[in-house]
C-alpha cells in the first residue's frame, strides 16, 4: 500500500451520491452511521456492496464509512458501490482490470427522464381525436 492509509471516492447512480471512505481494517461497513445490516433491509441491496470486495479478494481487509443521499434503495446501493470501486482501485491500481471488466467503474447513467409541458408524461401523450 501506499503511503495514504485512507482512502475516499464518490459513487453515483440515477440521483443518489455516496461519499466512501476505505481505510484498512476488520471489513466493518458503516453507512450514515448505521451498519449495513441496519440501513438496508434488502438482501439484494447488501449483496450489491460486497461485490467490488469479492471480486478483488478483499473481504474483511478493508473498514467502509459511507454517507449517502437522494435517491432510492437500490440507487443507494448503486452509488455505493460505484464509490467503493473508486477507492478500491486507488488503494491498488491493478484491481482496476477486474473491477472494470465486471462493469463497476463506469457510472451508470441511466434516470428518469423529465416529463414535457403539455403532456402527461415524458413519452405519454394525450390521446389524439380526429373529430
Amino acid at each position: 500500500m501506499e503511503q495514504q492509509s485512507v482512502f475516499y471516492a464518490t459513487g453515483k447512480r440515477k440521483t443518489a451520491v455516496a461519499r466512501t471512505w476505505l481505510k484498512p481494517g476488520k471489513g466493518e461497513i458503516i453507512i450514515n452511521n448505521k451498519s449495513a445490516e441496519e440501513f438496508f433491509g434488502l438482501d439484494a441491496a447488501q449483496q450489491m456492496l460486497m461485490q467490488p470486495f469479492e471480486l478483488t479478494d478483499t473481504v474483511g481487509e478493508f473498514d467502509v464509512k459511507i454517507n449517502v443521499r437522494g435517491g432510492g434503495t437500490m440507487g443507494q446501493a448503486g452509488a455505493i458501490r460505484h464509490g467503493i470501486t473508486k477507492a478500491l482501485f486507488q488503494s491498488n491500481p491493478d484491481f482496476r482490470q477486474a473491477l472494470k471488466k465486471a462493469g463497476f467503474v463506469k457510472r451508470d447513467p441511466r434516470a428518469k427522464e423529465r416529463k414535457k409541458y403539455g403532456q402527461p408524461g415524458a413519452r405519454a401523450r394525450f390521446q389524439f381525436s380526429k373529430r
